[in-house]
């Protein structure tokens, strides 16, 4: 389960295409970026420094978000958030992962909405849409709470839906 949310497919050109077919990272600014071709962790974190990508099936309420190793490949199907290194020295709050759930289910739901993209094939890279901007959208990455209890069992319970 984890924080994840899915689309089931996208709209790349004329054609859908099954949206576990790719690899999704959801930036800090709340950008979707589909990868064609599954690619190496080291790859993305060379043009994001200061962050690390964490599987969205691997975090947890109350533990760590676990670095996906530099040299891992990254999975197709998968989510990944990109996150700063400063927030691997806390664990992961209920906030946190609201805000990420949020984010992601945001991201994914406007990228299953585009009606066409510009390029029909992937750059060089492997990103769906053929650059930064195609295919691309922002997302608030802010959470108000209020309202929310506190009467969760804490450890390693995962938050999804």
């Amino acid at each position: 389960m984890g924080i994840c949310a899915s689309a089931q497919c996208l709209k790349e050109g004329g054609r859908i295409i099954n949206g576990s077919s790719t690899v999704k990272i959801i930036h800090l600014d709340g950008k979707l970026q589909e990868l064609r071709n599954p690619a190496k962790a080291s790859h993305i974190l060379s043009q994001n420094p200061n962050c690390f990508l964490c599987l969205s099936e691997s975090m947890f309420l109350d533990s760590y978000a676990p670095h996906v190793p530099k040299d891992e490949e990254l999975q197709l199907g998968q989510i990944y958030f990109l996150m700063p290194v400063s927030q691997s020295r806390a664990p992961l709050t209920l906030r946190d992962l609201c805000s990420l759930a949020i984010k992601a289910s945001a991201a994914l739901a406007n990228g299953s909405n585009l009606s066409a993209m510009r390029s029909p094939a992937s750059d060089r890279n492997g990103v769906l849409g053929g650059g930064a901007q195609l295919g691309c959208c922002k997302v608030p990455t802010g959470f108000d709470m209020v309202g929310m209890s506190s009467r969760m069992r804490r450890g390693n319970q995962r938050i999804g839906f």
